[in-house]
């Protein structure tokens, strides 16, 4: 057994669930409701976790496993360790920088040049002290900045998050279309079962010159036909278990063995209430982001018209200097020295001009950004919703249909061992069967999928 096995085991066991937290945000008006009827109501988010209305241990070890172990999220991590240095470095710049010294200096004056002809001379000095340089920020410029950085830094962390919706979104999604796929799966196998047995019956009836061998040859044909489907089905099911590898990170043989057994799918064809006034869109994580991205534009173009002040720059030191070691600390030792300096700039041949303009062009794009963000993200909540109502109400009515053609199929089956009707009855009653019961797995599964996209959109539970 692998580390990564032992660990997913140890998560199903605890039936532990990783958690993202909402927020808000200020900027472009949103609706203030969208259609609510049978299938909606409002209702204000409770603390997300969403993943656990599911009711399943395996796909809350699942979600944590991922969020531990997804490139994509340790990715999104050492981002924002890189935009957290950014920022540090931008706010030490507010700060005055001191440096030490310590030397010593030995000198010898040539014995042949005019001013000391003939006589030579050494000269020796040693010294220490601290300098410092300091840009006082009268009018903010630092400031501004740091303060861009600091929104760059939080936007990496709203993108953390919007990384953790997804992962958690892509997990559940690939897990039940993997579940589908396996439902799916069980349905060919018990359709190949009923046919096998419905062959056996029609062969003993040919045996005992009961039926034609027309009969025998459409059973065989549709018992062989859904044989058929089953390597195809084989595939999808191993490829989305190799999607679910990536998505946690291993490689697909340490995922060997898992998930054979899971057939049945969660019914979710109840009404579900999502409240959707515009604090819930507000918590999606992008939009969030976008935000940061506008407000750091705003000062970063705060910064570059800053520029065109004065700067004043305060530069000191304070030390010793002495011929000798023994006289190096005594008080006549003593130097010191302090240079504010006044720096304006007059003329840069339009590089700050040009600064201002970029900075401006940036702040309009990003604002362009966060608008086409909010409505994309609209755009993806109202699909959701109209994807998942449409896909429960095919599910209730596949229900029906497939009750409705399993007892067509028992009785014309009936009909056709009392010789009341032809084989071609049953053979039609079993194709449609089988049509009708992939179609509602498919549906089960697409609700679910659709359930899950609803959560992604609003940016997380609700």
């Amino acid at each position: 057994m692998t580390r990564f096995q032992s660990l997913l085991i140890l998560l199903l066991l605890s039936g532990s669930a990783a958690a993202q937290k909402g927020g808000e945000y200020i900027g472009m008006p949103l609706p203030q409701e969208w259609n609510d009827g049978e299938y909606f109501n409002q209702t204000l988010p409770p603390d997300d976790k969403w993943w656990q209305q599911f009711e399943d241990p395996i796909l809350d070890s699942l979600i944590v496993a991922a969020s531990m172990n997804n490139y994509s999220v340790l990715g999104a991590m050492e981002n924002i360790r890189k935009a957290r240095a950014a920022w540090r470095k931008t706010q030490g710049n507010l700060m005055p920088s001191f440096d030490l010294s310590l030397g010593w200096q030995r000198t010898k004056t040539s014995g042949n040049t005019a001013q000391t002809l003939y006589r030579e001379a050494w000269e020796g000095q040693f010294s220490t002290g601290v300098s410092m340089q300091w840009q006082a920020d009268i009018f903010g410029t630092i400031y501004m900045r740091s303060k861009a950085q600091k929104m760059l830094f939080m936007a990496t962390e709203e993108e953390y998050k919007a990384v953790m919706v997804t992962l958690t979104a892509n997990v559940a999604s690939t897990y039940f279309m993997l579940r589908e796929s396996l439902a799916r799966m069980k349905v060919l196998r018990d359709n190949v079962k009923s046919q096998r047995e419905i062959m056996n019956i029609v062969t003993s009836r040919y045996n005992t010159g009961l039926a034609s061998k027309l009969d025998l040859a459409q059973s065989r044909s549709v018992y062989y036909s859904t044989m058929a489907q089953i390597p195809a089905m084989q595939a999808t099911i191993e490829s989305y278990r190799n999607s679910m590898a990536v998505l946690l990170g291993v490689y697909p043989q340490e995922l060997e063995g898992w998930f054979d057994e899971c057939c049945n799918l969660p019914d979710y064809v109840e009404p579900v209430g999502v409240g959707i006034p515009a604090m819930l869109l507000r918590r999606r994580p992008d939009i969030r982001a976008a935000e940061k991205q506008v407000e750091a534009n705003a000062a970063l173009l705060g910064a570059t018209k800053r520029d065109w002040f004065p700067q004043l720059f305060l530069t000191g030191s304070i030390g010793f200097a002495a011929g000798e070691m023994k006289e190096l600390f005594r008080s006549r030792s003593l130097t010191w020295e302090i240079a504010p300096t006044l720096k304006w700039n007059i003329f840069s041949g339009g590089e700050r001009l040009n600064a201002t303009r970029e900075a401006r062009a940036a702040l309009d794009a990003s604002i362009t950004s966060f608008n086409s963000t909010v409505l994309t993200a609209m755009q993806e909540v109202e699909d959701a919703m109209s994807q998942y109502r449409s896909s429960v109400e095919q599910t209730v009515s596949l229900r029906e249909a497939v009750n409705q053609n399993r007892e067509t199929l028992t009785l014309s089956l009936e009909l056709y061992k009392q010789g009341l009707t032809e084989y071609q009855n049953v053979l039609d009653a079993q194709r449609t069967l089988l049509t009708y019961q992939d179609y509602l797995v498919q549906a089960q599964g697409g609700s679910l999928v659709y359930l899950i996209k609803l959560y992604e959109a609003l940016g997380g539970g609700w």
